[in-house]
């Protein structure tokens, strides 16, 4: 029996209280597993791993990285053991090296918060095999692309490719207007120019939406949050029709919104 194959997705991760927390976001990602079903392993790249070149992780028992700090101590008692998945990160070296990119096997890399906290609420059970994926933030978009291109093939052998990021992310904004109920306009304007250039498959203005984009540089002053949409844009194909899975802003200034490639 063959795998079913498997869409790319982008999910806005937020907060690392993720999964403490309530609202549209977390009622949308706890559901979204139902959704998508449950695929063979998951590849997820993460904003919060940045390296020269790319990476994949092999570690057998992935751990569950605190990768921040002053947030509530049940915060820090969350765990998310998943299975590691070696020899999809096998897999994926090789995917990306015939593609001419030269990859790095990390043995001890565990799963940053921009993994974990959204599958904690996904797949609360913790029991299908994760790899985790590097980005390379000073390479830009369009590399990204092309990273997720070669990495597409994996769709087709039940995994799902999962981008972990943000639609919006400048914390210095947030400092202002943390608790706000209202989306400041400049964020909403930014928001939705994203997502038409998305489900219009407008890949060049994506691709150069720090020139292109109204407010581009505000809701990104680095380029890292918005990375990983750039790899599920890649895997999901020229073809593909993309869909629009959930919007919503928290505390003024933070996207959640998550997109599926297909």
């Amino acid at each position: 029996m063959s795998a079913a194959r498997q869409p790319a997705i982008f999910v806005s991760h937020g907060s690392p209280t993720l999964p403490l927390e309530r609202g549209p976001a977390i009622d949308f990602l706890r559901q979204l597993g139902n959704d998508l079903g449950r695929p063979e392993a998951i590849l997820i790249a993460s904003a919060h791993w940045d390296t020269e070149r790319p990476a994949v992780s092999t570690a057998e028992e992935p751990e569950t990285l605190y990768d921040f700090y002053g947030f509530p101590p049940e915060l820090y008692r969350l765990r998310y053991p998943a299975p590691g998945a070696p020899q999809l990160a096998l897999r994926a070296k090789k995917l990306l090296e015939t593609s001419g990119l030269k990859t790095d096997l990390d043995p001890g890399r565990g799963l940053d918060h921009g993994a974990w906290t959204s599958l904690y609420l996904m797949y609360p059970d913790a029991d299908i095999p994760v790899t985790q994926l590097s980005i390379q933030s000073h390479l830009g978009p369009a590399h990204h692309v092309r990273l997720g291109e070669a990495l597409a093939p994996l769709r087709d052998e039940g995994v799902l490719i999962f981008a972990s990021g943000g639609a919006t992310h400048n914390l210095r904004e947030l400092h202002y207007y943390r608790g706000s109920p209202v989306p400041q306009p400049w964020v909403a304007e930014f928001n939705e120019w994203l997502a038409h250039a998305v489900l219009a498959g407008r890949r060049e203005d994506l691709i150069g939406y720090r020139e292109k984009a109204p407010h581009a540089v505000r809701n990104h002053p680095t380029d890292e949050h918005l990375i990983p949409l750039y790899v599920a844009l890649g895997a999901g194909g020229p073809a593909g029709v993309p869909q629009r899975l959930h919007t919503s802003i928290s505390s003024g200034v933070i996207s959640m919104d998550a997109y599926r490639f297909d």
